[in-house]
């Protein structure tokens, strides 16, 4: 797997760099320090996976990200952040980055990478405790533009949230056959593989 690491600090690259690397199966192609950098060196070396910090000078990475991903839709961002703030996760989220990741989960960085280079979406534990905050704030949100039913949407919010069948079940007075018949329906409607990627879809586009 190539990586392409950006942080504004160097410190902090050159440690990413290490723990990245004794990893035999990732290889580790460049690092730059700023928003700009990540563009040009996201163009020049095609990484598998873009690792990148969020605040920095010159560009931050939430707006490196959005200009990469409209142009290289197909692009793995997972960003790597000292801040937890609302703001940055929903617009992380919205752009299409593939993770969300506290610098203090070290441990989990690997993991992290590998999972994103399959195609999964990953999300450190503090922010997906974050995540049920945004449904209730946006529980209104419309999804007839992806030709979803208004139960169909009910159901999709309520995967958002974290329920279980059993307890959607519960929630909407359907049997979980039937719950498992529209999360059925809603993966092959919005061409997805499992709840995961539901819940990641909800968040992207409320």
């Amino acid at each position: 797997m190539k990586v392409l690491i950006i942080d504004d600090d160097k410190l902090v690259c050159a440690s990413l760099k290490t723990i990245l690397e004794a990893d035999p199966d990732i290889s580790v192609i460049g690092t730059g320090n700023n928003g700009k950098q990540a563009i040009e060196l996201f163009e020049l070396l095609q990484p598998d996976v873009l690792l990148m910090d969020i605040r920095m000078d010159t560009m931050i990475g939430l707006d490196a990200g959005e200009f990469i991903l409209k142009h290289y839709p197909s692009a793995r961002i997972l960003f790597l952040t000292t801040f937890s703030d609302d703001a940055y996760i929903i617009k992380a989220l919205r752009i299409g980055s593939k993770g969300y990741l506290l610098k203090q989960n070290f441990e989990c960085i690997v993991p992290a990478l590998k999972s994103v280079q399959m195609g999964q979406s990953v999300f450190g534990d503090e922010i997906i405790t974050k995540l049920p905050n945004f449904i209730q704030e946006n529980s209104k949100a419309s999804f007839s533009r992806f030709d979803l039913t208004e139960k169909e949407t009910e159901l999709l919010v309520r995967i958002a949230e974290g329920l279980s069948n059993k307890e959607i079940s519960e929630v909407l007075y359907l049997s979980e056959g039937t719950v498992r018949n529209y999360i059925s329906i809603l993966l092959e409607k919005l061409h997805l593989r499992d709840r995961t990627q539901l819940a990641v879809f909800y968040y992207k586009n409320k």
